[in-house]
Formats: structure tokens, C-alpha cells, sequence
């Protein structure tokens, strides 16, 4: 169902205009308090020349909303429409989008599954001491999420590098365990080939406490840093990340296999999230996009 305005009646008018064809006009006129003989005479009307600006610029509103898949809110068209060349205000970006009951997928943050406690060493949040990174392969973050299939749970690990905010590396799993976060790290040591020295920042659970984790790191001279404790935002970009996947992926699709799931994730992160996705934090580009400029 569509979410119905507010605001004067032009632009429940207009809102009707663009649902008719899905909701019938008289439940609609009901629902905003508008009369049809009104509307029927508003339509006969020749719209403004202000008017006809708004619905050419609604259509390509409505293809870029599209092509992200309902990812973008009105900051992230607004940047895309302007990459393009078109010059227009977000304000009325926001205006528009709003009017036509566009709105971007929206996802709550959930805690991961309690993880079972573990003896093994604990480190400090080394990022405290950190500056920001200046390039890539400085500094990675990496933590698990939970994701539903079916009756079940699975587990994704990814790793991001917090220059550029790119995944540099993923795993997918239906066992927590060390070889989740380890295939993770493999993967974006294969891609990136960090030099020795580089942070890596992750949570306290145990997949990244482990002893065969924890010879990785050492085998590549990796630092290790943790969050404090019940200081989840100390890991704040991935669990930002959790959050936009879930939003624009996971909670709107439907996932038969593990394997679907795969390569759903697969292609959201290779071809969608570090090559075409608007990052606020990047000054609206892509994590591909980003590195290449720099």
C-alpha cells in the first residue's frame, strides 16, 4: 500500500495522478479527503510550466530509485541526478520523492547471536591511538552478522578497509567458527596484499580470538585490535554495513539455498556495494570510485 500525504491539495492530487493506475480513484479521493469532481476538474487543467519541470525530473527521480533497487534515499538521488549533470536542489528532490511515496529501504541494527565465552587473549582498541587512515591497506575492520534462512541461521564475515569503506573481503558460513573470519581474511589478503603492519580492528568473539586466527595475523604481521567491552560502535562502519545490507538486500529477497544467498551477497558487494553504491562518507562515490580519484 502506498503511504498517503499530507500537504495542500494539489498534492494529493498529483499523489492520485500517480497511483491510479493501482488504487482505484475514489478509494484514494476517500483516503486524502478530496472530492473526485475536484480532482477530475484539476486534471483538465493545463499543469504550470513549474509543474511540467517536476514530472520530467520525477521520471529520471523514479529511474535512478529503480536502478538502486529502492537503496537511495533523496541525499543519494539528489548526488546521482547531479553526476548527471542535472541541476536541481535536494530539497525539492526530497519533495518530489515524497509526494510520489519514494523512500529508501530503512533496516534496524540488530545485536549479533550471543557467542559463547571463550579463555583467550583480549587486546585494546588500538584505533583509539590511530589516526585516521590516509590510504589503503592501513587500517581493516571485520566483524560476523547473523542472517536468517529459513529455519535457520547463517553466518557472514566480511572485512572492510576503512579508507575507502570497500569490502576487501567476505566469507559465508552456516557454522561460527574460526575458519569463517580466517576465509574472510585469506580472501582479502589475496585481493589487497597488505604490507606488514596494517590494523586490523575486530570484535572479542571468539572466531577472531582463536589460536589459528591469531597465526594468520601474526604469519602477516597484522596488528590486532578489539573493541571494548559493550562498545559495539568501536566497529561502527561494519555494522553500518550490516545495516544497508540487510535494508537493501536480505530483508528483500527471498533466499532458497545457501548458495542462492552467496551469490546474492556476492553480487550486492562486487558489483553493487564497491562499484555502483553512493557513499555519504565518500562524498557521495563509491569505494571503487573513491580509490581510483585518490
Amino acid at each position: 500500500m502506498a503511504t498517503f500525504p499530507g500537504g495542500g491539495t494539489a498534492q494529493k492530487y498529483r499523489f492520485i495522478k500517480h497511483h491510479q493506475a493501482s488504487l482505484p480513484i475514489k478509494q484514494l479521493c476517500a483516503r486524502l479527503q478530496v472530492s473526485r469532481s475536484g480532482y477530475y476538474d484539476w486534471l483538465k487543467r493545463q499543469p504550470s510550466q513549474r509543474r511540467q519541470q517536476d514530472d520530467a525530473l520525477l521520471l529520471d527521480i523514479h529511474r535512478i530509485h529503480a536502478a538502486s533497487k529502492s537503496r537511495y534515499g533523496s541525499p543519494k538521488v539528489h548526488r546521482a541526478l547531479r553526476q548527471e549533470g542535472i541541476r536541481v536542489g535536494v530539497k525539492r528532490v526530497a519533495r518530489l520523492m515524497r509526494e510520489a511515496g519514494l523512500k529508501a529501504r530503512v533496516e534496524c541494527v540488530y545485536r549479533r547471536m550471543h557467542k559463547r565465552r571463550a579463555e583467550l587473549k583480549v587486546l585494546p582498541n588500538y584505533r583509539l591511538e590511530e589516526s585516521k587512515p590516509t590510504g589503503p591497506n592501513q587500517q581493516w575492520s571485520s566483524d560476523v552478522t547473523y542472517i536468517r534462512l529459513g529455519r535457520r541461521h547463517v553466518f557472514l564475515a566480511v572485512i572492510v578497509d576503512l579508507w575507502s569503506r570497500k569490502i576487501v573481503g567476505w566469507a559465508l558460513s552456516d557454522k561460527l567458527n574460526a575458519r569463517l573470519s580466517t576465509t574472510a581474511l585469506s580472501r582479502a589478503l589475496k585481493h589487497r596484499k597488505p604490507r606488514a603492519g596494517l590494523l586490523l580492528h575486530t570484535d572479542r568473539g571468539i572466531e577472531f580470538r582463536a589460536l589459528v586466527m591469531q597465526r594468520w595475523l601474526t604469519r602477516y604481521g597484522i596488528r590486532h585490535s578489539m573493541n571494548r567491552p559493550g562498545k559495539c560502535t568501536d566497529n561502527a562502519e561494519v555494522e553500518s554495513f550490516f545495516k544497508t545490507l540487510k535494508a537493501e538486500l536480505i530483508h528483500a529477497s527471498y533466499f532458497g539455498s545457501l548458495e542462492s544467498l552467496r551469490k546474492q551477497v556476492d553480487y550486492y558487494i562486487r558489483y553493487f556495494y564497491n562499484r555502483v553504491r553512493l557513499h555519504s562518507s565518500l562524498d557521495y562515490v563509491s569505494p571503487i570510485q573513491y580509490e581510483k580519484a585518490a
